[in-house]
């Protein structure tokens, strides 16, 4: 996943029904999945942010050395502007790049 060059919108926008229940026929469904790779996508994000935000941690038990860190202040910002994960999720279900099945489905066939 790519976040930083992804085409998701920063703002909230409105997206045809149709569009986003098009692949399952059931916007339920369709929101279920969006929700649960955004449940990922946000996971992913939080991590990563973690261990950049790790980098400056001081293990300093004085209050008196508390200070502004440029860089992470900016890696903040850099993660507040980017798309939300519902944004990035339901751009990547537009695109169709997220793979679901239906597990009904497949025990009907076996």
């Amino acid at each position: 996943m790519d976040i930083k060059n992804s085409d998701a919108p920063i703002n909230t926008i409105t997206i045809d029904k149709n569009k986003v229940d098009a692949p399952t026929d059931n916007i339920y469904e369709a929101i279920s999945v969006v929700a649960k790779r955004a449940t990922q996508i946000n996971t992913e994000i939080k991590k990563e942010l973690l261990e950049k935000l790790d980098e400056f941690a001081t293990y300093n038990d004085s209050l008196d050395e508390i200070f502004e860190n440029k860089e992470q202040i900016e890696v903040s910002k850099f993660y507040e502007r980017l798309p939300k994960p519902h944004s990035l999720a339901i751009q990547e279900w537009l695109d169709g790049k997220i793979y679901y099945r239906n597990t009904k489905d497949v025990e009907s066939e076996a």
